[in-house]
């Protein structure tokens, strides 16, 4: 498997996520769309799974500079939404990379599906090691991803060797503002596969070493829990699918674990974070 024994967990949460390619189709279908006509506008409403939808990705975009000539790096890219709406809106190229390979092939279907495979195209592959050459990326992304890798020294340093130098990391991420004890972590890990929840001074820290100059670094706790809450609302509308394509055991497995952790926001043991950060190193000077 790719990534090894040890991302399996995480490859196996999200091909049991309730966001998926058939619910995201059934979705667009009740709404009356010939799948022989869906365009991104289709499906942005669906295949958005990252807290705040469009607001949040266009917030992000915008504090990135993101523009018409660059080539954008979504690490984590999901379902593919973020990179059709951005290459939809924007008129920019996007690349996006995530572990789970179903996940990769639904990016990929939807946005042939909606004419956008021109500008957008999907690969299978580790964060940690990423297929791309040093400073390639006039920007790089993610959105709530990132909790699930560990070393995320080692993260933060292949995000920084794939931009360009001046290019810009820009991402949200769950982050831990009180204590998180070893028994919260596990249950987690278990529950939703986050195998190192880093906080806001250490994704500061390790994007300096790397030859970085954080340009912004704004907290979101107090907009994300109200998401959050509204996020396993939605979840648990989905019951029905969930349950005919996952079974019961699987749906009460998740909405459990959700549970949970929406309640680690509420209590103010979890946060969230924008950080916008720019490449000061070239190739070179690494080398």
């Amino acid at each position: 498997m790719l990534g090894g024994p040890e991302f399996s967990d995480v490859t196996d949460f999200y091909d049991q996520h309730p966001i998926n390619e058939a619910q995201i189709l059934d979705a667009v279908r009740a709404r009356g769309v010939s799948l022989c006509a869906v365009t991104e506008a289709d499906l942005q409403e669906f295949d958005q799974d990252h807290y705040g939808g469009i607001a949040a990705l266009d917030a992000l975009a915008e504090a990135a500079g993101i523009k018409r000539h660059h080539h954008a790096l979504d690490i984590c890219s999901g379902m593919g939404g973020p990179a059709r709406y951005l290459a939809h809106k924007i008129g920019c190229r996007l690349t996006g990379i995530d572990l789970t390979e179903s996940r990769v092939r639904s990016a990929t279907s939807l946005s042939v599906l909606s004419n956008l495979d021109h500008l957008v195209d999907f690969h299978h592959g580790n964060a940690l090691d990423l297929p791309f050459p040093d400073d390639h990326f006039d920007v790089v992304i993610a959105q709530e991803a990132w909790a699930h890798i560990p070393n995320k020294a080692g993260l933060i340093a292949e995000a920084v060797r794939v931009a360009k130098r001046g290019g810009v990391i820009a991402f949200t991420d769950i982050v831990s503002i009180g204590t998180l004890d070893a028994k919260t972590a596990t249950r987690l890990f278990d529950g939703m596969r986050f195998s190192e929840i880093a906080s806001r001074a250490t994704y500061c820290a390790l994007l300096e070493a790397a030859g970085c100059v954080v340009e912004q670094c704004q907290p979101l706790d107090a907009e994300w829990i109200k998401i959050l809450q509204e996020r396993h609302a939605m979840y648990r509308s989905l019951r029905a699918p969930t349950v005919a394509k996952f079974g019961e055991q699987g749906y009460r497995r998740y909405d459990a674990a959700y549970a949970f952790f929406v309640s680690l926001y509420e209590q103010g043991v979890l946060g969230g974070v924008r950080l916008v950060a720019r490449n000061s190193i070239s190739k070179s000077l690494r080398d």
